[in-house]
């Protein structure tokens, strides 16, 4: 398993994660619990507790039981479970009542990320100040009850607008080919827009967990593909795990079968994880952007040339530490002897050579 630091605290995070949407009552709580386990034991330390049902709190007390410290809870304010199911709420009330219950049922006192939940309208938002709940969270922060402090959203906007309350660690945020492209039903936001928001929260040192990595599933087979062309489980997520900002994919699993195949993924192939294939349907505004998949590889002089494009990228929106990862490069873009190799294999159509000479001039070598 690799692992990825959390800018703001330092913390460890598994590429793969758990969601916990597919894991419910009709799996039954001994198998959710030999799942979660099998998680632990594989190295996943990162599980997010928006469940379908109440069936895996319980579940999930018992598998951390004398090694709660081996995990992070992902926990939802605004998520409810009072009636057995999945419920939705921004009553400050009922989402303390619900927490209180989440902390008893998980058998823990505090949470690692607590996250508004839901928060895809700027109202979501601006009830989250005004109700209570962010000051919530924020008061049970300074109690040492929760350790860092995010929200959940599929909408860019709404997020950029939260990140400008500073206080966020984490961001839940859909991320596949299909959002990206404007494909599907929580594909909000135009393909720049999309990935300024990435570029931020790397530069702001706020995280990202990956939801609906396989766009529900859509993704995985032709015929409910925008693309129509499936693509596989490994794409999506190393797709995911190169945008600016993500630590985590949280890809939901019903069983240990299901489990153990999103884990092979740590020992995939180049190949198996080579998401090229999306240049021949991206729109036409994604051409001629990187997405530092770095098809173009090898290089002739050895640049890595996702790299180098994306502390470029992220240098431009304000990540302060990116001109400093530039420069301890090995090879930079001041290295390239524009032979157009690059250029040729590039499936998003990235004059990259001509790129390089931009680089080369923004950060002088």
């Amino acid at each position: 398993m690799e692992y990825r630091t959390l800018p703001h605290g330092g913390e460890q995070i598994s590429i793969l994660g758990l969601g916990n949407s597919s894991l419910s009552a009709e799996v039954g709580e001994k198998e959710i619990q030999a799942t979660v386990e099998m998680a632990l034991e594989n190295g996943v330390n990162y599980f997010d507790m928006a469940a379908g049902d109440a069936a895996p709190f319980a579940a999930y007390g018992r598998a951390l039981s004398g090694c709660r410290d081996k995990a992070f809870l992902q926990v939802h304010f605004g998520a409810d479970y009072h009636t057995g199911k999945y419920g939705w709420t921004q009553n400050l009330e009922e989402i303390k009542r619900s927490i209180a219950w989440q902390l008893e049922a998980l058998q823990t006192d505090y949470i690692d990320f607590g996250f508004i939940h839901c928060v895809d309208e700027l109202a979501d938002l601006e009830k989250a100040v005004s109700g209570g709940a962010l000051d919530y969270i924020q008061s049970l922060k300074k109690q040492g009850v929760v350790r860092h402090v995010g929200l959940s959203s599929h909408t860019p906007a709404v997020v950029q607008k939260a990140l400008d309350l500073g206080i966020l660690d984490m961001v839940m945020f859909s991320i596949n080919p299909g959002y990206d492209y404007q494909q599907g039903e929580y594909a909000i936001g135009q393909v720049d827009e999309r990935q300024a928001l990435y570029r931020r929260c790397q530069a702001e040192g706020v995280g990202i967990s990956v939801m609906k990595a396989f766009s529900g599933g859509q993704l995985l087979k032709a015929e409910t593909s925008p693309f129509r062309q499936a693509l596989t489980e490994y794409q999506c997520i190393q797709y995911a795990l190169d945008k600016p900002g993500v630590l985590t994919v949280l890809p939901g699993v019903r069983d240990r079968q299901d489990l153990q195949r999103i884990l092979g993924f740590c020992n995939a192939s180049a190949q198996e994880r080579d998401y090229s294939i999306l240049g021949t349907f991206a729109p036409q505004d994604a051409n001629g952007m990187c997405v530092y998949c770095n098809h173009c590889q090898p290089c002739p002089v050895g640049l890595d040339v996702g790299l180098i494009n994306k502390y470029y990228d992220l240098s431009k929106a304000g990540d302060i530490l990116a001109r400093d990862h530039y420069n301890n490069l090995e090879k930079t873009a001041g290295d390239c002897v524009s032979c157009g190799h690059c250029d040729s294999r590039c499936p998003f159509h990235v004059a990259q050579s001509q790129r390089m000479e931009e680089i080369r001039e923004y950060f002088g070598k």
